[in-house]
């Protein structure tokens, strides 16, 4: 596996290696020991998979106090991933970083904990798969509001996205609550 930080360091790109031939493909999507030698030693409690249709936008997640760190990958389909610092001590603190996920670039996210996560769909639909450090704790949710202009996160696709009630009623970053 490759892993190449962003322009926040601590969000980690994971490019697994491809062997592909006539017949398909084959790629390990996990491998703990790999993903431990380059820093990312997690226990891994929770698997979560999604579909949704284009234009559909889900987020922006986290849980206070209950941080959950994610590996996200696309298995169908391409959405444009985003993870917004919202660790207070940090340099990066309010800042976003976002990457196109694809099944057909295979590239995972690593998004660790302190941070809100969100996607949007490009493509027709988009099978999304995330292992998570922590159990989901629906008291613990929060929602980010996705076009706070605070943020001014470049959504890909500017129509008005598919939002559920949840993610309309989000909190813009001067409100939210944020990790020390």
């Amino acid at each position: 596996m490759k892993i190449t930080p962003t322009t926040i360091p601590d969000v980690l790109i994971v490019e697994p290696v491809v062997f592909g031939d006539e017949r398909g493909f084959f790629l390990e999507s996990f491998n703990r020991r790999t993903l431990g030698q380059a820093g990312l030693d997690r226990d891994f409690v929770q698997d979560n998979h999604s579909r949704s249709r284009h234009g559909v936008l889900r987020g922006l997640h986290y849980q206070i106090p209950q941080a959950q760190g994610k590996l996200v990958r696309v298995l169908s389909g391409e959405i444009y991933d985003v993870a917004v610092d919202l660790r207070r001590s940090s340099p990066s603190f309010g800042r976003w970083v976002g990457i196109s996920l694809s099944a057909e670039n295979k590239c995972m996210l690593w998004i660790p904990e302190g941070f809100a996560h969100g996607f949007q769909v490009v493509s027709e639909f988009a099978e999304v798969f995330y292992k998570a450090t922590e159990y989901y704790a629906p008291q613990c949710e929060r929602s980010l509001l996705w076009n706070d202009p605070d943020l001014a996160i470049a959504w890909p696709d500017r129509g008005a996205p598919i939002l559920s009630e949840k993610d309309r009623q989000g909190m813009r970053l001067c409100q939210a609550d944020v990790y020390e």
